[in-house]
């Protein structure tokens, strides 16, 4: 069992007004931010900043885009099967190739200090097919792709907010 973050002020464990069961296609999380992630035994959740609710989500009832802070991602019986800090190649003025790095894959004991890190970088994106999620996560300067998968995901939030 590895405790990646523990509890604080913006806990896992609190009732949120809105809830979205499997509608992870029904928001945007491009420019997304991550604020906390939490995973221990049996349970994965990210808490995202800026995220946007699109008019489709069921509980949207101004069926235009909004905007969410604090939303919590839950993952059921999750399984983080990677954490990839993506390789890159360097070119000088000319185009010519001066470094090439490839992908570095993060071992399990290093995920909850890599975890912390993540903290307040920016989403690009997060897919998900058949129980497998992937998050492309942009730091300063690389980016990190976290494959999860599990059975299925939840979206809790308290306010909807003017995009």
């Amino acid at each position: 069992m590895t405790k990646i973050y523990p509890v604080s002020s913006k806990s896992f464990f609190v009732h949120r007004s809105n809830y979205a069961i499997q509608q992870l296609d029904h928001f945007c999380f491009n420019e997304a931010y991550i604020a906390q992630i939490c995973a221990v035994s049996g349970m994965f959740e990210i808490v995202f900043d800026n995220v946007t609710i699109l008019p489709a989500n069921s509980c949207n009832r101004d069926i235009r885009e909004m905007r969410a802070n604090e939303l919590v991602l839950k993952i059921s019986e999750p399984k983080i099967e990677a954490l990839v800090e993506e390789g890159y190649k360097v070119y000088d003025a000319n185009g010519n190739l001066k470094q090439k790095n490839e992908d570095i894959t993060i071992a399990p004991e290093a995920y909850a200090d890599k975890f912390k890190e993540l903290e307040g970088c920016e989403v690009y994106s997060i897919e998900q097919e058949n129980g497998n999620y992937v998050i492309s996560i942009d730091t300063e300067d690389h980016t990190f792709l976290l494959r999860v998968s599990g059975s299925g995901d939840t979206q809790e939030w308290d306010r909807f907010l003017n995009k």
